[in-house]
């Protein structure tokens, strides 16, 4: 067992001094920062996603989704027209920074430490996916993404794959993305009454597209316990011949499933 699991004041302790060390490292690397805005989009489209707002996750109290609408107003206002220019870094803590209740932040759900509970900015991790979601069908090399060790709900109208989302936890667990292009990218992001809405834009058009797929997806029941695994790829995909000269393997996905299953949905790996 970890110092930090025996009692929480070590888990706090080890907390803040991950933040600390945080804070200098980005100190040291600030002028990498992606700061620059505009407030037009640029002129060619490389990649629009949205995401339902509202969606039923497991017993969870639905005021909390409310609660998240709140939270996300506010975070992606340090998002929306940010330019990422060549050489530079994206990272989403560095734009949002801590979510405070002096900030207007309020309760919302979170998955922390092995469990889903409420905290201040809970709700903020729908607004990574997003980007970690749309990032993906660029050339730009995503540098840091985390994703959680468990499951904690069925899908309910899930339309991306399982386990390509990113957690996000301030600040020290951030989403980053490096451009390493000649090309200038733009990210806008907004909320309609039911959605999540991003659209990445660019100087230039791409050489080529990128498509994201899911492979070895199965559930398996193993020691009492049920889990999720899958693997996903990217392919390249050349927009004036439409050959696909490259696929790459990009995560591989295996979590503990915090929900029932039926039994005709779970394979037995002995």
């Amino acid at each position: 067992m970890r110092l930090s699991e025996v009692h929480p004041i070590f888990y706090h302790t080890r907390i803040a001094q991950l933040r600390l060390q945080r804070h200098v490292e980005n100190y040291v690397i600030r002028k990498s920062f992606a700061v620059d805005r505009s407030g037009g989009p640029l002129p060619f489209t490389v990649k629009k996603h949205q995401s339902l707002l509202r969606r039923k996750l497991g017993s969870t109290d639905p005021q909390l989704q409310e609660n998240k609408i709140t939270n996300l107003k506010i975070a992606i206002s340090n998002i929306d027209g940010i330019l990422i220019k060549p050489g530079e870094i994206f990272s989403f803590w560095y734009l949002v920074g801590k979510t405070t209740k002096a900030k207007g932040y309020i309760e919302g759900l979170q998955l922390s430490r092995g469990g889903v509970k409420t905290g201040i900015g809970g709700g903020v991790c729908q607004l990574a996916n997003l980007l970690y979601w749309m990032a993906l069908h660029t050339p730009m090399e995503v540098v840091e993404r985390h994703h959680h060790s468990f499951d904690p709900f069925p899908d309910d109208k899930r339309v991306l794959p399982f386990g390509s989302g990113a957690s996000v936890c301030y600040n020290y667990i951030d989403l980053r993305f490096l451009n390493p292009t000649d090309i200038t990218f733009q990210i806008k992001v907004w909320l309609t009454e039911s959605h999540l809405k991003g659209a990445l834009y660019a100087d230039e058009q791409l050489e080529f597209a990128y498509h994201i797929q899911e492979k070895n997806h199965r559930f398996i029941h193993k020691n009492g316990k049920n889990y999720r695994e899958n693997e996903i790829w990217r392919v390249k995909i050349d927009r004036k011949t439409g050959e696909k000269p490259e696929e790459e393997f990009l995560i591989h996905n295996f979590s503990e499933v915090r929900y029932s299953l039926e039994e005709a949905a779970v394979s037995c790996d002995t």
